[in-house]
This record gives C-alpha cells, structure tokens and sequence, in this order.
C-alpha cells in the first residue's frame, strides 16, 4: 500500500490484519519536508511557538533556548510514558502506528519524512512498541500511549517482534534501523493524536459490521426452529417505516430464508396469531445497530483523512496555529454509540436463546435436550448469555459523558474516548459469544425439523454440523462453543449462510 492522502478501512484493514506493506508515496514526502521547512524557520528565530520552543500543557509560557529544543522532545516521550495495565493487542498496536503515519504524511505537523518511515519500517517489520492500555484521557490525543510507541523510536522501553518482547534498542538493531534523535516539534506530533481510539474503533466497526450480519443469520434461524412467521420481514411490512437499516436487516433475513420448506407448513392452523418481539422485531432492533453502524463509517472516514496534531503548520503561508483537532470527542461519542448498537444485539439474541430453550414457549423439549433430567441440554448456555448480556448493561454506560481536568486545568475537558473505545471492544466479544450461543441452540433446535430450512440457514446449519455433532446427551459444550466463536468472529458461517 502507498501511504498518501486518504486512508480507507479496507486498507488499514489489509495492513493491520493482512500484514500489507506500507510505502510512502513521494507526494506524502514533499508535504512533510514542505511543513518541515516550516518548523525549522521558526526554530532559526526567537518567536515563541507552542510545542516547538515552548513547554507544554501548562507550561506553554515558559520558552526554551535553541540548545534545549531537542532534549525538551526527547523529556516529553520519556515522561509522558507512564501507562499502566495489561499490553494492548498487537492488532491495535498495529493500527496505531499506521494511523500515526497517515496523519503525520499530510504534512501539516512538522517532523521530518525519517519519523515516519521509521514508523512504517517497524510496521512492516512486525515489531510493535509494548504500550499499556491504560493512560488516556482521550484529549491532546491519546498521550500516554502513543508516548509509549514514540519511546521505541528512540530506543527506549519494548518492543514485541516474532512474540518475543525484547528492549527496543536491541530490536532497533535487529532490524538494522537506527533510533531516533528527535528534533524541534517531533516528540509532540508523535503522541498528540486520537490513534489508540482510532484504531480500536476502526477493528470494532469491521467486526460489528461481521457481527450484525452474523446476528441476522441467528435470528433467522431461530424463526425457522421456532415455526416463526416471515411475513414481518416483507418488504411492503418494513418499508411502512423504511429507516435504511431496518430495510437493509430485512431484505437479508428475507435471503436466508428463502426457499423454506418450514413456512409454508405451518402457514395455517398453527394457532399462533403472532411471535415474540425478539423474533418478529428483529428487522427493526438490528436495523436500529446497522444505522449506528453506518454513522460510525462515516465518522472513521472523516478521522482516517484527518491531522490530529497540535500545534498545526500550514507551509502555504507558514502559519502555525494551536487548535483542538486532537480531542477525541467525535470518537468518544461514536463509540459510546456502537457502545448501546452491539450491546443490543446480544440483548435480542438471549431473548431468542430464551425461546429456543422453554419448551412452553418453543414446543420443543426443554433446553433441546432428548432426555431431560438425567440431561440438563444447554441450560447453562442462557446463564452464560444472560451473564454477558448483564455485564454489557454495566460497559454501554457512556464514557463520553465524564470528563476530569488534566495538566493544572489547562485541559479543563477531555472526552475518555479511549475508555469508551475499550469498552466497545469487550462489549463486542461479549456478544460474539452471546450470538454464537444462540446459533449452538438453534441448530440443536432445528435437529427436531424435519423439513429443509430456508436456503441461508440451511446452508450454515449443514456448516456446523460439519464440525459440532447434534447433541443427544449432555457432553463437555465449551469445545463447541469456542468453534463457533470462531466461525461468527471470522465470518465464517456468515459467508457459508450468504453463499448457500
């Protein structure tokens, strides 16, 4: 990939996950040493700028001299990496370094193009700076972190390379690349920045839109292991009320469950005038998450083609301007959002394990289990959905609604974005295994048809059972379920669904 003016998710997401090597594009190259020639007349001079010659934070007004410019960079990465708390994951480390490079090759933040090719140099190499998850306030950027992936540029604090954490200097070395020697403005541009919630919310929004596509196949399922009515998904029924993702929910859930030989059997005489909210609604609970999800696109897309720094150069005039495009508001708001989108997702989904496992609600044996009694079935499986579901009411709380002043109240509001960005990644394993119980279930409860499903259900029925035998007696479940953890994590069993 050429690292040049616009960033998409499907190229972070070839990068971070897909191990796609990043080059800079010589157009990205001009910007910087074009914003570079900026920062280096200012250091020529005696006018104070923010960042350059200056302290930072509430030290803004204190000048330093030319010969202490390159140890005041160097001071700010050493001190301001003090995170705590577990390693963040290699995919999100990648996705910082990436995103760091992108803002910093729009050429409005003053470091020299060997910044960022040391940053793509690492990122191709496979060797990620060892940073804390915790330490983000969520405004001048995601300070501490990425002070803790600045501190492996200069040789200091760990890098993990081929699963080994090793010191930096030595990885550095390894790798034949030379640490760095920062200069006027380079300490600062390489931590204030929205990288960590970037990044965190940029995997989050790829998985759920895997997840929610994943969800509809469940929900489809269960309507056909419950002799459910698919006359609420017609298009004519939901285009009464067409919000774009009720509409879009409903037209897939229509392909899945095409060709069914479930329906029209039950069409008459059944004696249910209608189903449970949890299957009937399922177009307009999920389409509610798909609108959120799409909002959420829009927002990424704007924030990969943005520059975060602070202060910001402008070569054309040689302006240099202190502004707030390091806050992290517009993220915090938005994971905050997928926060309550995914969280709901799960919440349908036990109500529809719920179903699947009453026999006075489903007709079925009681928790799908052919010998009840000496078999308890997946009766504990809803506890463990239940418990999930519980502990996402406690995580979906806002994030982005708390703030608490930082550096002597000169950061007087600050947007906990990286909270809430952490937050949404537990939220959505959380209901990852939440969904991917319900699909345990309901493939158990579609064992009991004896007509063929609708073709996308039949189709990621036959999946499973290729690798989860039916359930006659009570065995050792957790095996199962983490292979079909697997299979909605991956979307695997999506694409089967979507291409039976």
């Amino acid at each position: 990939m050429i690292l040049d003016q616009h960033l998409t998710l499907d190229h972070f997401l070839a990068v971070v996950r897909g191990g796609e090597q990043v080059q800079l594009a010589p157009a990205a190259r001009e910007r910087i040493q074009r914003a570079r020639a900026v920062i280096e007349r200012i250091v020529d001079g005696d006018q104070p700028v923010y960042g350059v010659n200056t302290g930072f934070g509430k030290f803004a007004s204190v000048q330093v001299p030319r010969e202490g410019l390159e140890q005041l960079q160097h001071n700010l990465i050493m001190s301001h990496a003090i995170g705590v708390g577990d390693s963040l994951p290699t995919e999100v480390v990648r996705g910082m370094i990436l995103l760091r490079a992108q803002s910093l090759a729009l050429g409005h933040s003053g470091v020299r193009p060997e910044v960022v090719e040391l940053l793509l140099a690492l990122l191709n190499a496979g060797a990620h700076p060892v940073i804390p998850a915790q330490g983000s306030v969520g405004a001048s950027g995601d300070l501490a972190p990425l002070a803790h992936l600045a501190l492996a540029l200069i040789g200091m604090g760990e890098v993990e390379l081929r699963g080994q954490m090793r010191p930096s200097g030595e990885v550095l070395a390894e790798l034949n690349l030379s640490p760095l020697q920062l200069q006027a403005k380079e300490g600062l541009a390489l931590i204030n920045g929205t990288q960590l919630m970037g990044s965190l919310l940029a995997l989050a929004l790829a998985d759920a839109r895997t997840l929610l596509g994943t969800a509809n196949l469940a929900a489809a399922m269960t309507v056909e292991a419950m002799y459910g009515s698919h006359r609420p998904f017609q298009a004519d029924v939901v285009g009464l009320r067409p919000h774009p993702g009720a509409v879009a929910v409903a037209a897939e859930l229509r392909a899945f469950l095409r060709d069914s030989q479930i329906a029209p059997s039950h069409l008459v005489g059944d004696g249910k005038v209608q189903d449970a909210y949890s299957l009937r609604a399922a177009p307009q609970v999920h389409g509610a998450s798909l609108d959120a999800l799409e909002q959420a696109g829009r927002v990424l897309d704007t924030e990969l083609a943005s520059v975060t720094d602070n202060p910001l150069i402008f070569p054309d005039t040689g302006e240099v301007v202190s502004g707030g495009n390091f806050h992290g508001q517009p993220l915090a708001v938005t994971a905050d959002a997928l926060k309550v989108a995914v969280a709901e997702l799960g919440s349908i989904s036990e109500r529809r394990c719920e179903q699947l496992l009453n026999p006075a609600l489903s007709g079925l044996p009681g928790f799908l289990t052919p010998q009840g009694g000496l078999n308890s079935g997946f009766m504990i499986a809803q506890y463990t959905a239940a418990a999930l579901v519980s502990e996402n009411k406690v995580l979906a709380h806002p994030a982005s609604v708390d703030t608490i002043p930082t550096s002597a109240n000169q950061e007087d509001h600050v947007s906990m974005g990286a909270h809430g960005a952490r937050q949404l990644r537990q939220i959505l394993e959380n209901v990852q295994n939440v969904v991917a119980i319900e699909l345990m279930c309901a493939a158990q409860a579609l064992d009991f048809q004896q007509l063929r499903a609708g073709r996308g259900v039949q189709a990621a029925w036959e999946h499973i059972r290729a690798q989860i035998p039916n359930m006659t007696s009570d065995r050792y479940y957790r095996p199962d379920l983490l292979k079909l953890v697997e299979m909605v994590r991956g979307g695997e069993l999506l694409r089967a669904a979507q291409d039976g």
